[in-house]
Parts: structure tokens; sequence; C-alpha cells
């Protein structure tokens, strides 16, 4: 049985407002209400563009700053259904929770942490009345599960806008206990508490892990079905999140954490020791660290060292079946990476280090699917000289063949896919749906398709034309799977969500000319160019050639492979974030 989706989302749209006025909402907390017509409906260049919605009492929206002043040239492009993050050095973007929407009054409040650091804090501190500020989102708001008996509602002082909504506008009448560290008591606020509720406010520093956790082991666990939501410092937060899933047992839709900010640690004396001595020629960083913190989790170091803390070497050894010299040959270098740490002779804990690899995110950069094809890279030269993708150099098969059999690594892909749902609002707008009464869907995307068809209000009959593994993997996905026809066959429009990503071009007309035995219409989904916002937007076009043997896809390409499998491009629909939709008749 497929989860229900635990968010509704949004159009994504680039508004600007104004400052109407600057509040004190405490010592610690400054309240700017801005307003404006980009908060209504609005017709932008041709294109109109729905009124602001933002429902959701933890819902945020990202803030446009500039570096060096200049918005105007940081600002992302508006299509008329979505963003395009267009490449902009100075771009600097933080969210924030509105922490009220009156848009009888054109209003929308944000509350910013007075003594907090960053540009978003210091244009708070600067805002005057007429001042402009630009934003875009919400992209989606959480979707509270409807039987519920009680909540509770965790965080640090960035947290109170979203749990001061909460309260105030109630989306679930239960009771609510409530949890806040503050560094300073002046930052207490009146909460709008009923009958029932309960409020605990502590004293800790920003960002103290500890502390975090204590305060929330503390609370008492109610009786009947509950959800809690945590919103604090990222690394703070992985404690929590390991003692709710691991000791309260909470399932994933009872449990909502979200890291609101991320403290910089100055590294450990011993980690930029080594640091300043592993680079290579022109400061190019060494990939041991990595491959160290890949090894210490495959082992089971990290979270023999969570678990147990207070282990010996030999101890740990035992634990995890390792020979006691190996794991003496690790531990210097987990040590001084701070992963793993024995600073008074006590015994084995967790480092800064090793607490950020208790995160599921955090670990796959080092033991996922992106880790297994990181590695691949070994083979870069020899697949760059043979004209094939260092993939299949390095594991004798291609990508698609490989994940194909493979149901963690397709569910990888699945999830990864999982953003496109805030993408094809630009799809599933266009007129080619007018007349579809069947449409086949194929790829990792498919689950975010059909979630987007079913956000338009577009209900054909479904197909999904995938079988084995990845079929399996979907239904766990897909919304109302017993709906959907799990056979390929004819239809009206074939969408291929994202297949060609991970199929070289052979693979990927073999692909192409199967869906022309069975529709007349196809339309492809994939990210054509570099994310502009990515930090990692120059490793795209890398990336790609690793997985397939071709760099990033562009709309050329494409065509290109419409053609050899007997396609022709009939149009391209930007989504935005770099993906668009193309869209094919048959030739």
């Amino acid at each position: 049985m497929a989860a229900q989706r635990a968010y509704t989302t949004h159009p994504l749209v680039l508004r600007r407002v104004t400052v109407r006025r600057v509040e004190e909402v405490t010592p610690r907390m400054r309240r700017v209400v801005l307003g404006g017509e980009d908060l209504a409906a609005f017709t932008r260049d041709g294109v109109g563009h729905p009124g602001f919605a933002a429902p959701g009492f933890d819902d945020h929206i990202k803030l446009i700053l500039a570096a060096d002043g200049d918005v105007r040239a940081a600002l992302p492009a508006q299509l008329p259904h979505g963003i395009e993050w267009t490449p902009a050095a100075h771009r600097l973007t933080r969210d924030y929770t509105p922490r009220r929407v009156d848009l009888v009054a054109g209003e929308l409040h944000l509350d910013f942490v007075v003594h907090g650091e960053g540009p978003a804090e210091s244009w708070s501190a600067a805002a005057r009345e007429g001042d402009e500020l630009w934003f875009v989102g919400p992209k989606s708001s959480l979707r509270l599960p409807e039987r519920l008996d009680w909540i509770q509602l965790v965080g640090d002082e960035t947290a109170l806008p979203a749990i001061g909504r909460f309260l105030d506008e109630r989306p679930l009448d239960v009771p609510a206990h409530v949890l806040v560290t503050l560094s300073d008591d002046a930052a207490r606020q009146d909460l709008a508490l009923r009958e029932g509720d309960t409020v605990a406010w502590v004293l800790a520093e920003p960002g103290d892990a500890a502390a975090l956790e204590s305060a929330v082991r503390a609370l008492p666990v109610p009786a009947g079905e509950g959800y809690v939501w945590a919103a604090a410092e990222s690394r703070a937060l992985l404690p929590v999140r390991r003692y709710l899933q691991r000791e309260r047992k909470l399932p994933k839709d009872r449990l909502n954490i979200t890291g609101y900010w991320h403290r910089e640690e100055p590294a450990a004396p011993e980690a930029k020791a080594m640091a300043d001595a592993a680079p290579g020629p022109a400061g190019i960083p060494s990939p041991l660290p990595w491959l160290v913190a890949r090894a210490a989790l495959q082992l089971g170091v990290v979270d023999a060292a969570a678990d147990t803390p207070g282990l010996s070497a030999d101890a740990l050894a035992i634990r995890l079946g390792v020979p006691g010299p190996g794991i003496a040959a690790l531990l210097p270098l987990l040590a001084a990476y701070d992963v793993v740490v024995d600073a008074d002779g006590s015994g084995l804990r967790l480092g800064a280090g090793g607490a950020e690899l208790l995160d599921d995110h955090e670990r796959e950069e080092y033991t996922g699917h992106e880790a297994e094809l990181l590695l691949a890279l070994a083979h870069l030269a020899p697949a760059l000289r043979d004209g094939t993708s260092p993939w299949r150099l390095a594991s004798g098969a291609t990508l698609h063949d490989t994940v194909a059999d493979d149901a963690e690594r397709y569910g990888e892909l699945v999830e990864e896919c999982e953003q496109l749902v805030f993408l094809l609002t630009g799809l599933t707008a266009d007129p080619l749906w007018e007349d579809v009464g069947t449409c086949l869907l194929t790829g990792p995307g498919s689950a975010s398709m059909a979630a987007a068809l079913d956000d338009a209000g577009r209900r054909p009959r479904l197909r999904i034309a995938e079988e084995g593994v990845p079929a399996e993997v979907l239904r766990e996905h897909v919304p109302a799977p017993d709906r959907i026809d799990w056979t390929g066959g004819p239809a009206d429009v074939a969408v291929a969500a994202k297949a060609l990503a991970y199929r070289t071009d052979e693979e990927a007309v073999r692909l192409l000319t199967r869906l022309a035995e069975w529709t007349g219409t196809a339309v492809l989904v994939e990210a054509s160019r570099p994310d502009g916002l990515s930090p990692h937007a120059a490793e795209a076009a890398l990336h790609a050639f690793t997985a397939t043997g071709s760099p990033l896809r562009d709309s050329a390409a494409l065509a290109v492979l419409a053609e050899r499998s007997g396609w022709r491009v009939e149009r391209t629909v930007a989504l935005g974030w770099g993906a668009e939709a193309a869209v094919l008749r048959r030739a």
C-alpha cells in the first residue's frame, strides 16, 4: 500500500513586495510586515500568475538577496509556469517561514532573529518602510495526518514563527505540546495556548545538540496517535531524529524534522593539519577523507559509536567483526577528520563530523547511488578514450541494466525524482492534455508525473510501462496504484519522466522506438541544463557522462535521439531548475 503524499504543491511565482512597517516582537525577534500587489493575482510580461498562497504553518518562501547589492541581477527568470534559476554570481537566497498571511489586508509577516547572522538578518536590521524584497514560493505545504490525538512542536528560536502560526491557526484541533530552546530568556513569546497544551522553555546555546536531545527525551509521550514536528540547527536535530525513529519508533508519516540553519564550526586542529597536507596540485583536495568516511559507514563504525559511546578500539573491532589491526589503521584518520574521537581516554565517541553522518541524506553521499557514480570516475580517462561511460567500465554493465535489477538503486532514482512534482505545472497546464484519455508513463519520475496530473485535476487513464523491479518500486511511490494499468500498451500520449537520464544513447533509442509502437505523441522530461541555483552546477555534465557516456543532453541532443527513433521534436516546454519537457510527434 503506497503512503499518502505528505504535501500539497503550489505554483512557483517570483513576487515583489515592499516593507510596510517593522515591529519588535521581543528583544530577540523583529517582525517585518510586507505588502504589495504581487500578493494578489497579477500579470507580468503578458502572463497571468495566481495570488500568493501559503496555507501551511511551516511553509517557507525563498528570499532573494545579493552580496553586491544588485538584487535585480540576482533574480531568477519567471516562466509561464515556474522559475528558472539563471546563473548569478552574487545571488544569496534564504528560506523563511511566513508568520502570518493576511490576504484581505494584502500583508505578509516575516520574523527574523535579531541576534542571528547572515544576509537576511542584516536586511531585516536595515529594513525601512518602502524597501523592496523579492521572493519565490512556497513550493509546497505540509499535509498533516487527519486522525491524530496530539502533536509535539519542537524547535529553537528560528522555529518560533512556525510554532506561533500553528497555535494561532490550529490546523489540527488536538493538544499541542511545545518545546523551545532559547539562548536568552528574553526570546520568550506569548503563545496562543489552549487547555490541554503544554510549553517548555529550555535555555541552551544555539545549536547545542546535547541540550536539545535531552529536552526532547524529557518530554512525556502522550497516549494515542501523535505527530512530532521539529525545526532547529541541522546538526542539533540529528540525535533527535535518531531518538524519535529508533527508540520511539515513529513512522515517517508521523514525523517531520527540518534543519532551519547550519552552524559553521572551525575544523579540529588535527583535521585542519590533515587537510593542509592533503591537497594536490593547485590546492586540489585529496579524496582520502571521503574514502575514510565511506569505510566508516560501510563497516558500521559511525552507528556503533552513536549507539554505544565509550567503546574501546578492541571492543569496536569485535562488535564489527573487523580484525583489530584494520580498525587500528582506520581510527587515527577518523579522529583527524572528527568522525570518531577519544579525547579524554574514556572510549570512542562521535565527533562533529560523525554526527553529520547520522543523517540519511548525508550518508547517501558516501554509500548511495551518487557515491557509486563518484567511484566510477576512477575510470574517467579510459572511458573518455573509449567513448563509453565510466560506470560501464567500472561495473561491466550499463547503469540501466544495473538499476533494473536492484530495488534499492532504482528506489534512489525514484526518490531523486520526487522534486519533479514541483516543476511539472508547466507540462500539466499544456494544451496537449485536452483530448488525452490514456497516458502511458515510464521512468523513475513516473510517480511524480502521476501526482502532478492529480494536482492539476487531470484524470487520464494511466498505464506504466515498467516491469520487474522498477514496477515493484514505483508501486510503493505512485499515488493510488490500484487504479493504474501496470502493462505497456496503446495510449494517447506517453511521458518518459527522467527515463533517459540513466540510459546510454543506444538504450534511449530503443526506449523511444518502443514508445512509438504505442503512441503518436511522447513527452521527454529531462534536465537539459545545469540548475543555476545548485553549487554543483559545474559538475552536471560530468555526472551525466559518468552515468550514460553522454554529457547532459540539451535540446539538440534530445532531437538527435528522437530522429534516430522515428520522432521529431515539435516544441519544448521550459519547466525550470534546468528541466524541460520535449514534446515529440511520430515522424
